[in-house]
């Protein structure tokens, strides 16, 4: 049975979830991170000053739709490449998750290790469920100037690198 209080936990974690819901938003500054890829070479928001940035959140290294979504960006990154737009993957796996898993299917793009999911939080795509926190599947393009200039919130891996390049294509 279920008393008044015992939902309070939930309560403040929804909460939590939509204040950071709120905190990225279009033509907005687009939260600073600093995260460890594959390699282990620190990125921030501040190396991609001056240039087209797709982060694209996920949730696990190596599940079907994850992996779906990460090899259909990596067939696109030529294109992204010749469009000037740099490619983040971010997740809340870890540096050697990351590096198993573009190995794997030769992701040549880098992959972020959000462990704590601090910058997941920040852009909106955190999703905790008790000790677990997943990354959502949400993608955000920012702009040259370090302003978001889309956010996809539902996304379909099957089709979303080409969503995404298209959206580029009308921004750029």
């Amino acid at each position: 049975m279920f008393t008044r209080y015992s939902q309070l936990p939930f309560a403040v974690g929804v909460f939590s979830l939509s204040r950071a819901i709120c905190q990225a938003r279009v033509d907005q500054p687009a939260p600073g991170f600093s995260l460890s890829d594959q390699s282990g070479k620190l990125h921030g928001l501040d190396d991609y000053r001056g240039r087209w940035l797709v982060l694209y959140f996920y949730p696990k290294d190596d599940t079907p739709g994850c992996s779906k979504e990460a090899c259909a960006f990596q067939d696109e990154l030529a294109r992204l490449n010749q469009m000037g737009v740099a490619l983040l993957g971010i997740s809340t796996d870890g540096v050697a998750s990351h590096l198993r898993f573009s190995d794997k299917f030769n992701i040549a793009f880098p992959l972020l290790s959000d462990d704590t999911g601090e910058v997941a939080a920040s852009y909106g795509a955190l999703f905790k469920l008790g000790p677990v926190k997943l990354a959502k599947r949400h993608t955000v393009i920012i702009d040259p100037t370090g302003c978001i200039a889309k956010i996809f919130r539902k996304v379909d891996p099957k089709v979303h690198s080409d969503e995404v390049t298209q959206a580029l294509a009308s921004l750029i």
